[in-house]
């Protein structure tokens, strides 16, 4: 949870934003916006009190809160803190479902939204499961990038957004009028409809390769600002005496224009400025709305739009 430390009113810390699947939510604690934090183990807080502190040495250790509730009435109920790692977590799952809601909002439910975390295995499988959920039944989806680390799954992600149709099938029996294919053929998913790309400063490496491949296949529009620029394929290796030595083994450049990504980072075609007051707002996303609007401006005479499936 997040307290509001200097909220006029009332005693204690005013809780500012629950976090879902946290701690602070979990059933038997029920933690609400607009309650009070007012004791932790015991120890009374204060509006000048560092909240942070009452928690050192408390994770996955059974906690007793003492909480105000806005009508008045005050309950005891014992939680299980968590470590920064596991709020990180917590924290970049409210901001993807927030995006995802906006991006419906935005769009009037046409397109999806999916965000990749890193470029690995982990978070490639995450967006193949995510990608029929997010997009099935949409016009168009926008794949977001932005604060991505790096890794090396550009050439998988490439794989599934650049399926090209060879054929359709017509199940039994089926009157849909629908010209599909199979997603059980195919060695990986497929999404061959409309999409674009969110990127941004924070985009590293891999993240920016692929945001590169994206604008130079005319996959669909780039969105957003540059990335940083810091393209290089690197290896290491561990020493005797535990130091480690790591060198880079390979430039990436540009096909067609032999650019050195190496400090040129990739330049989206519709350049969209972020405030930082944008990062964590739950309802303010300057980059997003843009990025939906350009996507669907162009879906009408996208050649992609029909894709897998049209009617007969």
């Amino acid at each position: 949870a997040d307290f509001q430390v200097h909220a006029a009113g009332g005693p204690g810390l005013l809780v500012s934003e629950v976090l879902r699947n946290g701690p602070a939510a979990a059933v038997g604690v029920d933690l609400e916006v607009g309650e009070r934090l007012m004791a932790v183990n015991g120890r009374d807080v204060e509006p000048t009190t560092n909240v942070h502190e009452l928690f050192e040495d408390t994770v996955d250790r059974r906690t007793p809160l003492r909480i105000l509730a806005a009508d008045g009435t005050q309950r005891t109920v014992v939680v299980l803190p968590v470590n920064a790692g596991r709020i990180g977590t917590l924290r970049y799952e409210t901001w993807v479902r927030q995006r995802r809601e906006l991006t419906d909002r935005f769009s009037d439910g046409r397109l999806g939204y999916l965000h990749i975390e890193s470029m690995d295995i982990p978070s490639f499988e995450t967006f193949e499961r995510d990608l029929q959920a997010a997009a099935e039944g949409r016009d168009g989806l926008i794949i977001d990038v932005r604060s991505n680390g790096g890794g090396w799954t550009t050439d998988y992600l490439m794989a599934v957004l650049m399926v090209q149709r060879h054929a359709y099938t017509v199940p039994r029996d089926d009157g849909s009028g629908v010209k599909a294919y199979p997603q059980s053929r195919l060695p990986l998913a497929a999404w061959t409809k409309p999409a674009a790309t969110l990127c941004n400063e924070d985009s590293y490496s891999n993240a920016e390769i692929f945001s590169h491949a994206f604008k130079t296949l005319g996959r669909g529009p780039l969105v957003g600002t540059p990335t940083f620029g810091a393209v290089i394929s690197t290896g290491g290796t561990q020493l005797p005496d535990g130091g480690w030595v790591r060198l880079p083994l390979r430039g990436w450049f540009v096909a067609g224009s032999d650019l050195n990504m190496e400090l040129n980072g990739a330049v989206p075609d519709v350049l969209v400025a972020s405030p930082p007051t944008d990062d964590l707002a739950a309802d303010r996303d300057q980059q997003l709305p843009r990025a939906v609007d350009v996507l669907l401006a162009g879906i009408e005479t996208d050649p992609r739009a029909p894709a897998w499936q049209k009617k007969c």
